[in-house]
Protein backbone atom coordinates (compact mmCIF):
# COMPACT_ATOMS: atom_id res chain seq x y z
CA UNK A 1 0.00 0.00 0.00
CA UNK A 2 1.55 3.46 -1.01
CA UNK A 3 0.37 5.05 2.54
CA UNK A 4 2.64 2.66 4.11
CA UNK A 5 5.47 4.02 2.08
CA UNK A 6 4.48 7.65 2.30
CA UNK A 7 3.49 8.22 6.19
CA UNK A 8 1.54 11.64 6.52
CA UNK A 9 4.79 12.04 8.42
CA UNK A 10 6.84 12.75 5.28
CA UNK A 11 4.12 14.98 3.50
CA UNK A 12 5.02 18.16 3.99
CA UNK A 13 9.31 17.87 3.72
CA UNK A 14 8.37 15.69 0.08
CA UNK A 15 10.31 17.17 -2.92
CA UNK A 16 6.92 15.67 -5.08
CA UNK A 17 4.24 17.20 -2.75
CA UNK A 18 3.40 20.30 -5.38
CA UNK A 19 1.47 23.18 -5.24
CA UNK A 20 -1.63 21.45 -6.67
CA UNK A 21 -1.48 19.07 -3.41
CA UNK A 22 -0.52 21.76 -1.04
CA UNK A 23 -3.27 24.29 -2.29
CA UNK A 24 -5.80 20.94 -2.28
CA UNK A 25 -4.36 20.19 1.86
CA UNK A 26 -5.38 23.80 2.74
CA UNK A 27 -8.82 23.21 1.57
CA UNK A 28 -8.69 20.11 3.82
CA UNK A 29 -7.72 22.23 6.32
CA UNK A 30 -10.10 24.84 5.43
CA UNK A 31 -12.80 22.65 5.67
CA UNK A 32 -11.46 20.90 9.48
CA UNK A 33 -11.48 24.11 10.87
CA UNK A 34 -15.05 25.13 9.68
CA UNK A 35 -16.32 22.10 11.46
CA UNK A 36 -14.45 22.77 14.36
CA UNK A 37 -15.47 26.46 14.26
CA UNK A 38 -18.98 25.16 13.51
CA UNK A 39 -19.10 22.55 15.95
CA UNK A 40 -17.99 25.29 18.58
CA UNK A 41 -20.81 27.20 18.14
CA UNK A 42 -23.40 24.79 18.21
CA UNK A 43 -22.23 23.52 21.53
CA UNK A 44 -21.96 27.16 22.88
CA UNK A 45 -25.48 28.13 21.77
CA UNK A 46 -26.92 24.13 23.38
CA UNK A 47 -24.90 25.32 26.16
CA UNK A 48 -26.45 28.28 26.89
CA UNK A 49 -22.81 30.22 26.59
CA UNK A 50 -24.11 31.42 23.21
CA UNK A 51 -27.22 33.88 23.15
CA UNK A 52 -29.95 33.09 20.91
CA UNK A 53 -29.58 36.44 19.26
CA UNK A 54 -25.66 35.89 18.57
CA UNK A 55 -25.99 32.08 17.29
CA UNK A 56 -27.15 33.26 13.49
CA UNK A 57 -24.76 35.51 13.52
CA UNK A 58 -21.91 33.10 13.90
CA UNK A 59 -23.64 29.98 12.18
CA UNK A 60 -24.98 30.99 9.13
CA UNK A 61 -22.02 32.56 7.36
CA UNK A 62 -19.46 29.94 8.43
CA UNK A 63 -22.37 27.03 7.46
CA UNK A 64 -23.24 28.43 4.80
CA UNK A 65 -19.63 29.00 3.58
CA UNK A 66 -18.93 25.41 4.36
CA UNK A 67 -21.98 23.96 2.46
CA UNK A 68 -21.39 25.84 -0.56
CA UNK A 69 -17.40 25.59 -0.71
CA UNK A 70 -17.63 21.72 -0.03
CA UNK A 71 -20.06 21.69 -3.42
CA UNK A 72 -17.37 23.10 -5.44
CA UNK A 73 -14.65 21.09 -4.04
CA UNK A 74 -16.38 17.50 -4.98
CA UNK A 75 -17.31 19.02 -8.03
CA UNK A 76 -13.77 19.40 -8.64
CA UNK A 77 -12.80 15.81 -7.78
CA UNK A 78 -15.13 14.05 -8.93
CA UNK A 79 -15.00 15.71 -12.98
CA UNK A 80 -11.10 16.32 -13.04
CA UNK A 81 -8.98 14.69 -10.41
CA UNK A 82 -9.98 11.12 -9.47
CA UNK A 83 -10.75 10.17 -13.21
CA UNK A 84 -6.98 11.39 -13.55
CA UNK A 85 -6.01 9.89 -10.40
CA UNK A 86 -8.07 6.44 -10.81
CA UNK A 87 -6.22 6.09 -14.55
CA UNK A 88 -2.88 6.35 -13.14
CA UNK A 89 -3.06 3.29 -10.62
CA UNK A 90 -5.76 0.57 -11.10
CA UNK A 91 -5.60 -0.32 -7.53
CA UNK A 92 -6.63 2.56 -6.14
CA UNK A 93 -10.05 2.13 -8.10
CA UNK A 94 -12.05 0.53 -5.26
CA UNK A 95 -10.57 4.02 -2.82
CA UNK A 96 -11.96 5.87 -5.52
CA UNK A 97 -15.61 4.31 -5.39
CA UNK A 98 -15.30 4.44 -1.81
CA UNK A 99 -14.83 8.47 -2.16
CA UNK A 100 -17.61 9.14 -4.47
CA UNK A 101 -20.04 7.02 -2.59
CA UNK A 102 -19.05 9.73 0.45
CA UNK A 103 -19.27 12.00 -1.50
CA UNK A 104 -22.91 11.07 -2.26
CA UNK A 105 -23.73 10.83 1.06
CA UNK A 106 -21.73 13.97 2.34
CA UNK A 107 -24.07 16.02 0.41
CA UNK A 108 -27.18 14.03 1.35
CA UNK A 109 -25.91 14.73 4.90
CA UNK A 110 -25.37 18.32 4.11
CA UNK A 111 -29.19 19.12 2.43
CA UNK A 112 -30.10 18.02 5.84
CA UNK A 113 -27.80 19.72 7.83
CA UNK A 114 -29.09 22.87 5.85
CA UNK A 115 -32.71 21.83 6.52
CA UNK A 116 -32.41 21.51 9.85
CA UNK A 117 -30.23 24.52 10.20
CA UNK A 118 -33.07 26.70 8.82
CA UNK A 119 -35.89 25.12 11.18
CA UNK A 120 -33.58 25.84 14.17
CA UNK A 121 -33.39 29.12 12.90
CA UNK A 122 -36.96 29.70 12.68
CA UNK A 123 -37.55 28.27 15.98
CA UNK A 124 -35.40 30.61 17.61
CA UNK A 125 -38.23 32.75 17.94
CA UNK A 126 -40.79 29.70 18.74
CA UNK A 127 -41.72 27.80 22.28
CA UNK A 128 -38.68 26.39 23.84
CA UNK A 129 -40.45 22.57 23.27
CA UNK A 130 -40.26 23.45 19.80
CA UNK A 131 -36.86 24.97 19.88
CA UNK A 132 -35.12 22.29 22.08
CA UNK A 133 -36.50 19.79 19.38
CA UNK A 134 -35.36 21.80 16.54
CA UNK A 135 -31.65 22.11 18.17
CA UNK A 136 -31.51 18.27 18.67
CA UNK A 137 -32.72 17.42 15.19
CA UNK A 138 -29.95 19.83 13.38
CA UNK A 139 -26.98 18.72 16.26
CA UNK A 140 -27.84 15.45 14.90
CA UNK A 141 -27.56 16.23 11.44
CA UNK A 142 -24.29 18.43 11.50
CA UNK A 143 -23.01 15.77 13.80
CA UNK A 144 -23.32 13.40 10.86
CA UNK A 145 -22.25 15.31 8.31
CA UNK A 146 -19.39 16.95 10.41
CA UNK A 147 -17.90 13.54 11.34
CA UNK A 148 -18.13 11.88 7.91
CA UNK A 149 -16.54 14.61 6.44
CA UNK A 150 -13.79 14.54 8.52
CA UNK A 151 -13.17 10.53 8.47
CA UNK A 152 -13.72 11.54 4.53
CA UNK A 153 -11.10 13.95 4.14
CA UNK A 154 -8.43 11.67 6.27
CA UNK A 155 -9.39 8.97 3.24
CA UNK A 156 -9.24 10.82 0.96
CA UNK A 157 -5.69 12.06 1.57
CA UNK A 158 -4.47 8.76 2.64
CA UNK A 159 -5.34 7.96 -0.98
CA UNK A 160 -4.37 10.39 -3.27
CA UNK A 161 -1.53 11.99 -1.55
CA UNK A 162 1.03 8.76 -1.47
CA UNK A 163 0.15 8.33 -5.23
CA UNK A 164 1.11 12.00 -5.86
CA UNK A 165 4.43 11.26 -3.60
CA UNK A 166 5.54 8.67 -5.63
CA UNK A 167 4.75 9.69 -9.17
CA UNK A 168 5.19 13.44 -8.85
CA UNK A 169 1.96 16.13 -10.06
CA UNK A 170 3.89 16.77 -13.63
CA UNK A 171 3.59 12.31 -14.19
CA UNK A 172 0.32 12.45 -13.13
CA UNK A 173 -1.25 15.51 -15.45
CA UNK A 174 -2.09 17.66 -12.36
CA UNK A 175 0.29 20.11 -11.70
CA UNK A 176 -0.27 23.90 -11.50
CA UNK A 177 1.54 25.60 -14.39
CA UNK A 178 2.42 29.38 -13.82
Amino acid sequence: MLLARFPREQWQGHANLGEMARFWLSRHAMFRELASMISGIEAGFREGRLPAAEFPRQLVPRLQFLLSQLEVHHQIEDLHYFPIFRAADARLARGFDVLEGDHHAIHADMDATAETANALLRALAANADTLTRCGEAYAQASGALLKGLIRHLDDEEDLIVPLILERGETALGVAHHT
